[in-house]
């Protein structure tokens, strides 16, 4: 077993198939060498076994390791518009590799889940769960993603609501594709990227104003409310979130009576302003 740095450092050597298993459980290696005819577990049901036993790199083949380096960093993209989502794709794809495109909220967790990729490039109004949302699910499971957020919208609060997530990049839509690659660039070397029009003059309260912002709801009334915003009815909801009616019924009864909000018009708007939905073009 080879643990790879700047140099290739062994960290550990095995007998047999059984032996190597317990190794990576225990050391969990960016790179492990298998000869496919070890003894008591031969090579191929070792690294089965490794890849249930450690979530870690350390299930890859050598060849499988040689061509991620080669690839470099790779990119999710998540964008409700198809058409713009795949024009992104075929920009970045000169430079990197995009390993997926997703439409929605939920597609981008599961995806990103799956996929690992190394960057996720997502649209910040998303149907069914919007950008920030998922990315603070995806961040849970797999904090070692880094994040592109684009938006239409110039707000420098929800601006600073994305950079409580760590170093991300924030930017306009209609910016120039060398500002995006400039986000990338930043953000794939642990420093944020925010677009110059989005600097507050006041970045702390603005900041501080953000996290206060993002605070008033739970999780599951961001969810709720974002899905009433959509227009989905109380049973599409419900089936969503794996809920029953009455529980969606009371979480929104309870947001509209919290916030003095006197009809679903009135719900659609503070939707709006929590940033949980956009009216796009």
């Amino acid at each position: 077993m080879i643990q790879a740095r700047t140099e290739w450092q062994v960290i550990a050597e095995a007998s047999d198939g059984s032996e190597a298993v317990q190794n990576a459980e225990e050391l969990r290696p960016d790179l492990i060498l298998l000869d496919i005819d070890l003894t008591k577990l031969n090579g191929i049901e070792a690294a089965r076994k490794m890849r249930q036993l450690c979530s870690c790199r350390g299930g890859r083949t050598l060849m499988e390791s040689v061509s991620q380096h080669r690839a470099g960093p790779r990119f999710l993209i998540a964008d409700d518009h198809a058409i713009f989502a795949e024009v992104l794709r075929g920009y970045l794809e000169k430079t990197y590799t995009v390993v997926g495109v997703v439409l929605d909220g939920p597609a981008m967790v599961s995806e990103a889940i799956r996929l690992q990729p190394d960057v996720i490039v997502a649209d910040v109004s998303m149907p069914l769960l919007n950008g920030l949302d998922a990315a603070r699910r995806i961040s849970k499971q797999a904090p070692n993603i880094k994040f592109i957020f684009l938006t239409m919208r110039d707000d420098p609060n929800l601006a600073a609501s994305a950079l409580e997530l760590g170093p991300v990049g924030f930017v306009l839509k209609h910016s120039t594709g060398s500002e995006l690659l400039n986000a990338i660039h930043s953000v794939l070397r642990g420093k944020p990227y925010l677009a110059p029009k989005l600097r507050a003059e006041d970045w702390v309260a603005t900041k501080a104003r953000a996290r206060q912002f993002s605070k008033e709801l739970t999780q599951r009334q961001r969810d709720i409310v974002q899905l009433y915003a959509e227009g989905l009815h109380i049973n599409q909801i419900a089936v969503l979130l794996n809920l029953s009616n009455k529980t969606v019924e009371f979480h929104k009864h309870h947001i509209m009576r919290a916030f003095n909000l006197q009809s679903n018009a009135d719900l659609v708007l503070f939707a709006v302003k929590q940033g949980l939905v956009s009216i796009k073009p």
